[in-house]
């Protein structure tokens, strides 16, 4: 098989579609982590948020957004966010997995990532009130401790990572770091087939352990949603 294949076959075997039994959240959000092949390698697209949004301003992140009503499942939600930040049309988008989902502290959403394989030919059109930058990571950054750091949470157990990526097409740096910076790791490493040079709040041998965390943040955000 050759890196594609060897990639979409590991992360369908992460794939996490089959647990249903979620109890209901307050409010919940999907990004898509897009990934394609560029220069022999494995790369993800990734974006610099707005500078005029309210929130998280130049915060980079991945294309997503919260899942509107029309939606039928966290799937149509990364996919519509993603068409209409970028312009990425859903049709071009092949899904390969749908990972845990995670709970973010700072936005106070469920977040669901939802994996999938674009050509590297895509041009990106991005909406000036939502993106103001798109670029591509090679997906072994994030399992390299060369542009790594970490530190302790005080909001949730685990650690915060942060990454400095420069571009070197466009010769700027970006600041990835937190959930995006957990998702694009925990991909990454799925992906690769490599544990990161770093440790990591993940226990790969004993993927159940991820139904057990969510359990758990789920707890956190039904507690946070009574206050």
């Amino acid at each position: 098989m050759d890196i594609k294949e060897e990639a979409i076959a590991a992360l369908k075997l992460s794939d996490h579609r089959i647990m249903m039994s979620y109890p209901p959240v307050p409010d919940r959000a999907s990004v898509l982590v897009p990934l394609m092949v560029k220069d022999g390698e494995l790369h993800t697209l990734m974006t610099q948020r707005s500078k005029k949004l309210r929130k998280s301003a130049s915060a980079v992140c991945f294309p997503g957004g919260k899942r509107d009503p029309t939606d039928r499942e966290d799937v149509d939600t990364a996919l519509r966010e993603a068409q209409e930040e970028i312009g990425l049309p859903p049709a071009d988008v092949k899904v390969v997995s749908m990972l845990a989902p995670l709970w973010s502290e700072q936005s106070k959403l469920l977040v669901r990532p939802v994996v999938g394989f674009i050509e590297d030919s895509f041009c990106p059109s991005p909406n000036p009130d939502e993106v103001s930058a798109v670029f591509t990571v090679p997906l072994r950054f994030f399992t390299s401790s060369q542009h790594h750091t970490a530190m302790s949470s005080g909001q949730w157990k685990g650690k915060v990572h942060s990454f400095y990526f420069e571009d070197p097409d466009s010769g700027r740096q970006y600041h990835i770091w937190g959930l995006t910076a957990f998702i694009a790791v925990h991909v990454a490493s799925i992906a690769l087939g490599k544990k990161p040079e770093f440790d990591f709040d993940l226990n790969f041998d004993h993927p159940i352990k991820l139904h057990q965390n969510w359990m758990e943040m789920n707890r956190k955000v039904n507690t946070v949603s009574k206050l």
